[in-house]
């Protein structure tokens, strides 16, 4: 199973990007996005270190809430 985690974008350097998503901070690659980079400020799904698609915040937001209960029922 694969589990990307919605980031929101602080700074961008290049194709790097400076993400945080409930108080973690990551660099996170553009790369996979150069036909339609995103700006800081923006929501984007992040899967093993790639940002792999733009999102907007409410997807963001229900994203965070789903797997907080998903935790939560399984005791994390």
């Amino acid at each position: 199973m694969c589990l990307a985690i919605p980031m929101q974008i602080e700074s961008i350097d290049g194709f790097t990007a400076r993400c945080q998503a409930k108080g973690v901070w990551r660099d996170v690659s553009l790369f996979m996005m150069q036909d339609t980079l995103p700006v800081v400020g923006d929501f984007v799904m992040v899967h093993v270190g790639y940002a792999i698609q733009k999102i907007d915040e409410s997807d963001a937001r229900t994203t965070w809430e789903l797997l907080d209960q998903i935790l939560e029922e399984n005791g994390a």
